[in-house]
C-alpha cells in the first residue's frame, strides 16, 4: 500500500467479434480542472473501426463500470429480459451489447473517486458534476462520435443527468432520467426536513465504499457485503492506497448529511441547480411505487425544466426491471432515434406529435411485484401535468377518525393524541378511514394535507420550551373486503398508494416563490425559516404527499394515516438517527386539534369520468 499512486496508461483494446463490438477498457478522459482523469469503458460497434461514426450513450456513477450486473445483484440480473443480459452489464445502465447492435457507441463511466478513477470521491456534488459535465463533451469530440451524446440510467444514473444537463454541455442532445431524484434534499436526504438516514447508510455502505478507488483489497471483497454474494471487482489497477489515505479522500454521506439540516448549509447548498436552466429533449420515467426516493423528482424535473420537447411518462413495477422491459426500451430507443439520429418514427420532435404525459393506471387488485399481473394496468394518455381537469377536493378529518366529503359545523373542541417518536415497529397515530365512494373514482395527481397540531412534553415543568413535532402521513387504499391493496414499491416490498412528511418547525411555506402552487405548498426549508413550537400552543401546517395514481372502486375506501414515526411501507428508507432526532427534542405526547376554526382535512386530485 501507498500514499499516492503514479497515474499511467491503463487502457487495453479488444475486439469481440462474437458480439460485433470494439470493447475499450480503462480508457483515460482528461478533466478541465484536474490533473487526474476520470476512467471509462467503450463499447463501439465494430464498424466503428473503419471510420463510421455513432451517437453515444453514457452513463457516470459509482457502482464499478467492470462489476458484472450478475455479481453485484445476482437474484435481480437473473430476472432482466434476456435480450439485455450480456458479460458487459452493469447495474442499471444500458447494455452495451444490445445498444451496439441498434447502431449506438456505450460508454460507462467511473464516477471520480471510484472504481479505477482517482480523486476525491464525493457524490452528487457540484465536483462531481464538473466531471460528467467534461466527459459529455469528451465523448462528443472522439474519432467514433457523430458529436450527438445521450444520458440514459436508472436511479442515481437518472438524477446525476438533470444535474449535467442543467450545465449544457456540449454535444448533450436528450436525456431519459429514468426513476431519478432531481432534487438532493427534499427528494434523497431529508423529507419535509427528517432525515432519511436508513437508506443513506444502507446505500454508502453497501454499493459506495466497497467500490472506492484504492481501497485496500478490493478483489477479496465479497460483493455484495452484506451476502450472500461473490467476488467480482477488480483491484485499483495502479495500486492499493493506506487505509488512512483512502478515508481522507472522501466525503461521506452519512456524516454530512446528519451534521447538515437546512438548504442554506454549505453541503446543501452546493448540489443545487436550476432545472429551469435544462434545454435538451427529455423522457422523464417516473414509477408510481417510487414513493419515498426518485417519484418526486422525475415529476417536479418534468415540471419545472426549460425543454421545449419534453415528455413525462409513469410506470409501475421493481425499481430495476422495468428500464429492460421489451416495450419500454422501445420507447427510449424511439425518442433516442429521434434526437441523436434523426430518425423520427414516433413523432417526439414534432411539436404537438406525441401527448407529453403518459399514465399507467392503477386499477383493480393485481398484488405486488408482479410483472405479469401489472400488465393487465392500462395505460393512457394527457394533455399535460397536472391533468387540466384535476378536481382538488377536501375530505375532512372527524374526531371520530372518519374523514368526510363535508366540513362540520359547531365542532366542539377535541383532540386526538398519540405517542411522539413512534416506529416501524411501534405506530403511533391516528387513521382516518374514508366512507366507502358512491362509485368507482380515481385520483391522479398532487396530495396535500391541513393540520392543526401541537404537542405536550413528558414533564410538565417543562411546558413553553421549544420544542418540535416529526409528522409522517400516508395514503391508503382498502378494497370493498376492508383489505389494504398494496403496490409494487421499489424493492418490490408492498408500499401504500404514497407518502408525505413534515418537521413542523421548518412548516413555514413561501407561497410568493414561482414554485408554490395552490394545490401543492412550496418550501424553501431554510435555517431562517425555521420556526419553533411551544408545548401546548396550536399551529397550522400543511403537509406535502408525493404524487399518486388509484381507481378506487364503488364500495373502497381511502384511509389517511398521521403518525409520529415511520409505519408500514417504507422498506429500508427510515427516519430513524437519533441525532436528526432527538428524544430530548421531540419525545413526548402529539395532538391533532378539532373545533371552531380549525379545520384538519386531506385534498384530493379527483379526476372526473369522462
Amino acid at each position: 500500500m501507498t500514499e499516492t499512486n503514479v497515474i499511467r496508461d491503463i487502457r487495453e483494446v479488444h475486439r469481440d467479434e462474437e458480439n460485433s463490438l470494439i470493447f475499450e477498457k480503462n480508457v483515460s478522459i482528461p478533466l478541465k480542472n484536474s490533473d487526474l482523469p476520470v476512467r471509462c469503458n467503450v463499447y463501439r460497434p465494430l464498424s466503428t473501426k473503419g471510420g463510421e461514426k455513432s451517437p453515444v450513450l453514457v452513463t457516470y456513477g459509482p457502482y464499478g463500470k467492470d462489476i458484472p450486473y450478475a455479481t453485484f445483484f445476482k437474484d435481480s440480473f437473473n430476472e432482466v429480459n434476456p435480450e439485455h443480459r450480456s458479460k458487459y452489464s452493469a447495474w442499471e445502465t444500458p447494455d452495451p451489447v444490445y445498444w451496439t447492435a441498434r447502431g449506438y457507441v456505450v460508454v460507462r463511466v467511473d464516477e471520480r473517486g471510484l472504481g479505477q478513477s482517482p480523486g476525491m470521491l464525493d457524490t452528487m456534488s457540484r465536483g462531481t458534476s464538473d466531471c460528467f459535465f467534461d466527459v459529455v463533451e469528451w465523448a462528443a469530440v472522439q474519432d467514433w462520435s457523430t458529436g450527438k451524446v445521450g444520458l440514459l440510467g436508472i436511479s442515481y444514473y437518472a438524477g446525476s443527468q438533470w444535474r449535467v444537463a442543467a450545465r449544457r454541455p456540449k454535444g448533450l442532445a436528450a436525456i431519459i432520467p429514468w426513476e431519478g431524484m432531481s432534487d438532493y434534499y427534499r427528494d434523497r436526504c431529508r423529507h419535509g426536513g427528517i432525515l432519511s438516514n436508513k437508506f443513506i447508510s444502507f446505500w454508502w455502505n453497501r454499493q459506495v465504499l466497497v467500490n472506492q478507488y484504492g481501497k485496500p483489497g478490493r478483489s477479496e471483497l465479497i460483493f455484495p457485503p452484506d451476502g450472500p454474494g461473490a467476488r467480482g471487482q477488480e483491484n485499483t489497477i495502479e495500486g492499493d492506497l493506506s487505509e488512512d489515505v483512502v478515508k481522507k479522500s472522501r466525503r461521506d454521506q452519512t456524516v454530512d448529511n446528519e451534521a447538515n439540516k437546512f438548504r442554506d448549509d454549505d453541503y446543501y447548498a452546493s448540489k443545487e441547480f436550476n432545472l429551469e436552466d435544462i434545454e435538451v429533449p427529455l423522457l422523464s420515467v417516473a414509477n408510481w411505487g417510487g414513493i419515498l426516493l426518485h417519484l418526486r423528482g422525475n415529476v417536479e424535473g418534468y415540471t419545472w425544466a426549460g425543454s421545449k420537447f419534453k415528455y413525462l411518462r409513469f410506470i409501475t413495477g421493481r425499481h430495476d426491471l422495468p428500464f429492460y422491459y421489451r416495450n419500454e426500451v422501445e420507447i427510449q430507443k424511439s425518442f433516442l432515434d429521434a434526437f441523436l439520429k434523426g430518425q423520427d418514427t414516433y413523432g417526439w420532435s414534432t411539436p404537438g406529435k406525441v401527448p407529453p404525459v403518459t399514465i399507467t393506471l392503477r386499477k383493480g387488485n393485481v398484488g405486488f411485484n408482479d410483472a405479469v399481473a401489472e400488465s393487465a394496468y392500462t395505460k393512457r394518455t394527457e394533455t399535460a401535468w397536472p391533468l387540466p381537469r384535476t378536481q382538488y377536493t377536501k375530505y375532512f378529518f372527524t374526531s371520530e377518525k372518519r374523514l368526510v366529503a363535508t366540513a362540520q359545523e359547531d365542532i366542539k373542541e377535541e383532540k386526538l393524541t398519540f405517542d411522539a417518536l413512534g416506529s416501524i415497529d411501534n405506530f403511533q397515530g391516528v387513521k382516518f378511514v374514508g366512507e366507502p365512494f358512491e362509485s368507482e373514482t380515481e385520483i391522479t395527481g398532487h396530495v396535500t394535507a391541513h393540520l392543526n397540531v401541537s404537542m405536550s412534553l413528558d414533564s410538565s415543568e417543562d411546558v413553553g420550551l421549544g420544542k418540535d413535532i416529526d409528522l409522517f402521513l400516508t395514503l391508503r387504499h382498502i378494497d370493498t373486503t376492508g383489505k389494504e391493496v398494496l403496490y409494487t414499491g421499489t424493492a418490490g416490498d408492498g408500499v401504500p398508494l404514497t407518502k408525505g412528511w413534515l418537521r413542523c418547525s421548518m412548516r413555514k411555506v413561501h407561497k410568493d416563490h414561482p414554485r408554490h402552487r395552490s394545490y401543492l405548498p412550496h418550501r424553501e426549508y431554510l435555517s431562517t425559516d425555521v420556526e419553533q413550537l411551544k408545548a401546548g400552543e396550536v399551529y397550522e401546517v400543511d403537509v406535502e404527499l408525493w404524487p399518486t395514481n388509484v381507481v378506487v372502486e364503488k364500495g373502497g375506501k381511502i384511509v389517511l394515516e398521521v403518525a409520529s414515526g415511520d409505519t408500514q411501507g417504507c422498506g429500508v428508507f427510515q427516519h430513524v438517527s437519533e441525532l436528526d432526532r432527538p428524544r430530548g427534542k421531540f419525545a413526548g405526547r402529539n395532538h391533532v386539534h378539532f373545533g371552531r376554526g380549525m379545520e384538519n382535512y386531506v385534498t384530493l386530485p379527483i379526476i372526473p369520468t369522462e
